[in-house]
């Protein structure tokens, strides 16, 4: 096929792009590249890359495309509570300007990323959340997948079909790699700090997935027959992990290479947001499951540290918000 990647030189992306490189996909990737494009250095020769801003999506990138996948964004809270215009602009309203470049140009299939995020609205909940569970997010980087979501899946027809995943918090390591995700914190703080802390009293549930099992979970709904994924939603989960626990298994997976001592954080517990999220739907329809654990990617990152490879933690390159903030001040 002939692939669209936006957003494909972000921490998700740098997975996703060499999937379809691989099976011998023709890629182009749309990126603004606030973060540049090292992520994909080893691929340069072999993908189309526009350096642009989604915002201004230029429907003649179109054409000849068989599928978009739509990864483009801003993607944690921080950033969408920095500039909630942005987050509006970028995360919900140029994602109904692509799905509509696609309707016109005749893409059939749009693959977007979205996050179980939607599920969350404050204060902690015990509830497995399902692909039919109500949404009523409360937060701007969830209002705006949220809301990118329904105008997607309002355009829905016989000529144009999108498919939405909704993935846990991704962990693991990047070329583009990211230190503000819960799993990769706790990593390099055992690294840096032998101490990790956990906020909000560490109960809380997050859904967590491996950004490869992600990035597999994207060519499995990409290849799906169209009957399978047409219009609609996925839960992309490897497990659902109480926070306090996920910080103890942590400690347990490295207890052979350094001592990790743990602090709790019981400010701001009233308000914490939780919750779990259910992957039942997408083994069953798409016969996939996210198998990469957390102790898979603890001893990738930690042999990743012994090579001292990506342990200049302080750069503002591996946190969205620093880095976004940095851009600002330049």
């Amino acid at each position: 096929m002939r692939v669209l990647v936006t957003g494909g030189a972000g921490y998700l992306g740098c997975h996703v792009v060499p999937k379809f490189v691989e099976i011998g996909d023709e890629v182009s990737v749309l990126d603004k590249l606030h973060f540049g494009d090292a992520g994909l250095a080893d691929w340069k020769g072999r993908v189309r890359l526009v350096a642009d801003d989604i915002r201004t999506f230029d429907p003649e990138l179109l054409d000849g495309v068989d599928l978009v996948v739509h990864l483009a964004g801003l993607s944690n809270d921080p950033s969408a509570d920095f500039n909630p215009q942005a987050n509006a602009e970028i995360n919900a309203m140029a994602t109904e300007r692509v799905a509509r470049a696609c309707l016109e140009r005749g893409v059939r299939r749009l693959v977007f990323a979205s996050s179980c995020s939607v599920y969350y609205t404050r204060g902690p909940s015990d509830d497995l959340k399902t692909e039919e569970s109500a949404v009523a997010p409360t937060a701007f980087y969830s209002q705006g997948k949220w809301l990118a979501e329904r105008k997607l899946l309002a355009l829905a027809g016989p000529r144009f079909g999108p498919v939405v995943l909704r993935f846990g918090t991704l962990f693991g390591f990047s070329p583009r790699m990211r230190y503000d995700l819960v799993l990769n914190t706790f990593a390099r703080d055992a690294r840096e700090k032998q101490r990790l802390t956990v906020h909000a009293g560490g109960e809380v549930w997050r859904p967590l997935v491996h950004v490869r099992d992600a990035a597999d979970a994207i060519l499995a709904a990409a290849y799906a027959p169209e009957a399978a994924v047409h219009g609609q939603v996925f839960n992309i989960v490897h497990k659902n992990y109480w926070i306090q626990s996920l910080a103890h298994w942590v400690k347990k997976v490295l207890e052979d290479r350094v001592k990790v001592d743990i602090d709790v954080d019981y400010e701001g517990q009233a308000e914490a947001r939780g919750y779990r999220a259910s992957m039942e739907k997408t083994k069953r329809v798409l016969g996939f499951s996210a198998d990469r654990g957390v102790t898979v990617a603890l001893n990738e990152l930690w042999a990743l540290f012994e090579q001292g490879r990506y342990t200049d933690f302080d750069n503002p390159l591996y946190y969205n918000i620093r880095w976004l903030k940095t851009l600002k001040e330049w």
